[in-house]
């Protein structure tokens, strides 16, 4: 059996720790219904991350990229070290501080989207940052952030600016600054007698001294280096929580207006759905009282024909009348004049 998946893996290891061991139980069920034993078991001894780990895990499965910059620049700062490459460390340790901080920033950003991660404030922020930082002296370390299978934050107490070992490098060429200065005479005493020996001794106590001396001065702007990067991040963020205080008030503002939008949108459409639908009772009433009136003057005309054919009749009774007075006074007038 080839075992668990790599995708199943990184899904796990996506879960948060308190339900790492549901998820986990869950695989293993899923293995052994479909019979292979060999995954249940190996899925089995998997075991749940603390929160910080957690956090490192999810940037190296969210951000891969940026993982093996980080892995890329750890092995080029303990390359530097082992060469005892001073400058090369120094712009190197720079580069260290910038990326852990950048990725400590994209931590924080990967758990405000996971739905159940722990809030903001009690994210583990300074033990993400110790182990992305203890990534880059140790390189088993470094492979397990790579691998994104970190079961707890890890954590290099030796770990400096520009870490010093105790011995140092021999070449078969010193460089150029580690060589002694010619003293003045020295192809003389060659050539010549040996120095006496108290001329050995303060030579000898003077490169001690100048050693010395040039020890203390490095470890003291190593330690002033150290303060400054502190004191950088300490800024930054500051800068970054007042960025963030005010990116969030601006969001709460533009989330109010745009409620008060919406809900102003939706009393338009009721306001104009009420409007439309007294237009169309308007139109069906104004269809009513044309129809009405439509009728109403084909009445009127049928009246004012009837008046007329009632008036013409009248006119006509009236004359047929006055036709038949007429006859009727001349027959009494011819009855008078008989008798």
């Amino acid at each position: 059996m080839p075992g668990p998946s790599t995708e199943l893996v990184q899904q796990l290891y996506r879960t948060p720790p308190d339900r790492f061991v549901a998820a986990r139980d869950a695989a293993v069920a899923e293995a052994r219904r479909a019979g292979d034993a060999s995954t249940a078991r190996q899925l089995a001894r998997l075991r749940r991350p603390t929160v910080a780990a957690w956090l490192v895990n999810l940037l190296a499965i969210r951000r891969p990229e940026l993982v093996a910059d980080l892995v890329h620049l750890a092995d080029a700062l303990r390359t530097a070290q082992r060469e005892l490459r001073g400058p090369r460390l120094r712009e190197l340790s720079a580069q260290r501080r910038a990326v852990v901080g950048a990725l400590v920033v994209e931590v924080r950003k990967l758990a405000a989207a996971e739905p159940d991660a722990p809030p903001a404030g009690r994210l583990p922020l300074a033990e993400v940052e110790a182990t992305l930082n203890a990534a880059f002296s140790d390189a088993e370390v470094a492979e397990q952030v790579r691998a994104g299978r970190l079961l707890r934050a890890a954590s290099y107490a030796g770990f400096g600016e520009v870490p010093r070992p105790q011995l140092r490098l021999v070449t078969d060429e010193e460089p150029e600054e580690e060589r002694p200065p010619r003293r003045p005479g020295a192809q003389r005493e060659r050539a010549g007698t040996a120095p006496r020996p108290d001329q050995v001794t303060s030579r000898t106590d003077q490169a001690t001294s100048r050693k010395d001396r040039a020890a203390e001065r490095a470890e003291q702007a190593e330690r002033a280096a150290q303060l400054a990067a502190r004191a950088e991040r300490a800024r930054q963020r500051r800068a970054l929580d007042r960025e963030l205080a005010a990116a969030r008030a601006d969001q709460e503002r533009v989330e109010a207006e745009l409620t008060e939008a919406t809900a102003q949108e939706r009393d338009g459409v009721a306001v104009l759905d009420g409007i439309e639908a007294e237009l169309a009772e308007l139109e069906r009433r104004r269809a009513v009282a044309e129809q009405d009136l439509s009728r109403a003057k084909l009445a009127r005309r049928a009246a004012e024909r009837t008046v007329t054919s009632a008036r013409r009749r009248a006119g006509e009774v009236e004359a047929a009348i006055e036709a038949l007075a007429a006859e009727e006074g001349d027959a009494d007038a011819g009855a008078g004049a008989a008798d």
